[in-house]
Order: C-alpha cells, then sequence, then structure tokens
C-alpha cells in the first residue's frame, strides 16, 4: 500500500473516530464531527426526506441548512462525488435548483461545487427572505431545472417540515455561524472545475 492511500485511511478512520452519532430533531438530521485540536465542530443538518433518493452511482439530492455569510439558508445538496456520479456534478456547471414555501413564491437557487459536494444555494439577494420562510415553513416545494430549462420532474417534490426552529437552535450551538468551523471541510479529492469542464467541452458545450 503507498503512503499516500495509507493517509487516506488514517484520515477516514480518524473522522469516523469523532464523528457524533446522528441526532434526529422532527423531520431533521444533525451530525456534527468534532476537531480534537480546537474543539471546534462541523454539522450538517439535513432533512431526513430526500429530495431524490440516491440511484447508484449518483448520490442522493438532499435538503440541507448551511451557513451564508452568517446566515442559515435552504440548500439542495449531493455529497461527496465520484467520477461515476459525475451526471450530479454536471448540474454545477449548468443547473438550478427551485425551492418554495407555499405561500410564499419561489427563488431559484444556482448550483456550485465546494470540494467533492454540489451545493444548489440561495443568491445572495434572496439569503434574507430564504433564511426567515424556512423557520416558519412546515413544507417545502423543490425541484431541480437543468441547462435547457426543463425540469427534471413535472411536479416538484413536497417535503414536510417540522422542529425547524429546534434543529437550527441546537446546530448554533454545535457550530455557531459565520464561524470556519461552520461547514465540514471540503474532502480530499480532484480538481472537479477542471474535470467537469473538460467534459463539457467534449461534449461539445
Amino acid at each position: 500500500m503507498t503512503r499516500f492511500a495509507t493517509m487516506l485511511l488514517l484520515l477516514c478512520a480518524t473522522s469516523a473516530a469523532h464523528a457524533q452519532q446522528a441526532t434526529e430533531i422532527g423531520s431533521w438530521r444533525l451530525a456534527c464531527v468534532q476537531d480534537r485540536m480546537t474543539d471546534a465542530s462541523a454539522c450538517v443538518l439535513r432533512l431526513k426526506d430526500w429530495v431524490e433518493p440516491p440511484a447508484p452511482p449518483n448520490p442522493g439530492l438532499a435538503l440541507e441548512i448551511v451557513d451564508r455569510g452568517g446566515r442559515l439558508v435552504p440548500a439542495i445538496t449531493a455529497r461527496d462525488l465520484t467520477i461515476e456520479g459525475a451526471a450530479r456534478g454536471l448540474l454545477a456547471l449548468t443547473g438550478t435548483a427551485q425551492l418554495r414555501f407555499p405561500p410564499n413564491r419561489l427563488f431559484a437557487m444556482p448550483c456550485g461545487l465546494e470540494g467533492r459536494s454540489l451545493v444548489c444555494a440561495p443568491a445572495p439577494a434572496d439569503a434574507e427572505r430564504a433564511e426567515k420562510e424556512l423557520l416558519a415553513a412546515d413544507r417545502a416545494l423543490a425541484r431541480i431545472v437543468g441547462p435547457t430549462g426543463q425540469s427534471s420532474t413535472t411536479e416538484p417534490v413536497e417535503l414536510k417540515l417540522s422542529g425547524t426552529k429546534d434543529a437550527i437552535a441546537r446546530m448554533v450551538r454545535e457550530a455557531p455561524p459565520g464561524s470556519a468551523s461552520a461547514s465540514p471541510a471540503a474532502p480530499l479529492g480532484l480538481d472537479w472545475q477542471d474535470v467537469l469542464g473538460r467534459m463539457m467541452r467534449s461534449l461539445g458545450n
């Protein structure tokens, strides 16, 4: 086994050892990892129901709450992309997510890459509205729109929300917004912007 492979195995083992067991709060699941050197925590707060369930090799699309400049806003994510599941990554270059908290109007969430994860989050102009509407909502409607403007499904996915305020309060205690530890560190991996850019060019786009 090479030294690099050994280091990766050690990193994975260390991360697993210090990961806290996921806590369920209403319709949400909170999982945090603590850095033993700094005692800082990084958390993922994810809805238990999928926007789109995993279909190997593609990871599932999930509704998460993420930190954007100190605001805790909804986002649609696909974590730990692989080359085999690169179709999800292509959304980062070509796709948009739509999210709505009825009866409020929808807002579009541009998609991008963060490490090996796809993250579709509100634009800065919509962040404040998204944060406020999320706290008061008992359901959400979500849909993915592809590069041609066509949605992946005719009808949006309806997601039931409960315990949102309590779940966010718990995450804030574990990893305060605006801190460097509020989002999990990007995993080691390929330069996905470069890989996906080459894939798009090979398709003639």
